[in-house]
């Protein structure tokens, strides 16, 4: 069945695949992303020549995951030209690597509030139309390092991942009743075919990283690299990431997975989760509260 949906972060990266993915499973595809008339006005006018060259329904909308006015005014335009909204992915998102005393407080700060401010923007936008029309489906792009291996240096990425982590798992049975479901899709550690190590921030303390680099821990930040590039398969396809998003989509209303892994690295998070899982289930069933765990259906 047809949905419209709202992927944002869809400038490049996962968000960019995972919107002409879903477009060509024939959606209606908002391919969302900041300073569209600036610039991103290259990544707007690249979706518009796929749209057209692929015969499919995706189109652009300025959304500034750091901006409650932006992500009003996003959801807004969606409503006013499609008339509803079944499907939010959120994947905005940025990452830093270094030694974590490198980064300043500040920059702790700009972490949570892309990766998870961010989410909680674009929900409290979109949710009044969802909880309304009683369904819908929210996608959360997190990261296996949640749960898995954690190598160092990533330490601001991987603590508001976590964060995020958080934020979606007590959403899921927080909208349960209203008929909205929850996926939450957890990539591994792609070190090629994105922009996420390529743009990568660094920390602002450059002299304080410096005494990192100039001391015990020199050349480790390639070694991190190369080792996480050395455990990934040659087969591995940062595509396998929306098209686990577009499978997910297109199941039934109440059979969707809570989680979806894909991580061709294999680094642990899976074991770690189905476990974490388990007990937050149990936790609900003593609690007397095991029907949150399953999305209503409202006809």
């Amino acid at each position: 069945m047809k949905k419209i949906i709202l992927v944002t972060g869809a400038s490049s990266g996962f968000g960019a695949l995972t919107a002409r993915r879903l477009a060509d499973a024939g959606h209606t595809v908002y391919a969302s992303m900041r300073d569209t008339q600036g610039r991103n006005a290259p990544q707007v006018e690249d979706a518009t020549r796929y749209a057209n060259e692929h015969g499919v329904d995706l189109r652009t909308v300025e959304l500034d995951v750091l901006s409650d006015a932006s992500a009003q005014h996003a959801i807004a335009h969606i409503l006013r030209e499609a008339s509803r909204i079944d499907v939010v992915v959120h994947n905005a998102g940025h990452m830093v690597f270094g030694p974590t005393e490198a980064f300043t407080a500040e920059q702790f700060i700009e972490q949570y509030d892309v990766n998870v401010v961010g989410t909680q923007r674009v929900n409290r936008a979109v949710l009044p139309h969802l909880r309304q029309q009683r369904n819908g489906l929210l996608v959360w792009v997190g990261s296996s390092s949640t749960r898995g291996g954690t190598p160092p240096y990533l330490a601001p990425y991987f603590a508001a991942k976590a964060a995020m982590d958080s934020v979606a798992v007590s959403y899921s049975t927080e909208l349960s009743r209203w008929g909205i479901e929850t996926s939450i899709v957890l990539p591994g550690a792609y070190t090629s075919g994105t922009n996420h190590f390529a743009h990568s921030g660094k920390p602002a303390d450059a002299a304080r990283a410096a005494e990192y680099e100039s001391g015990p821990y020199a050349g480790l930040p390639d070694r991190i690299l190369e080792g996480l590039k050395s455990l990934e398969p040659a087969d591995a396809d940062v595509a396998d990431v929306a098209a686990a998003i577009v499978r997910v989509v297109g199941l039934p209303h109440g059979e969707r997975p809570f989680r979806v892994h894909v991580d061709p690295s294999q680094d642990g998070a899976e074991a770690v989760n189905a476990v974490g899982d388990h007990v937050r289930r149990e936790m609900y069933r003593n609690l007397g509260l095991e029907s949150l765990l399953r999305p209503q259906r409202h006809e």
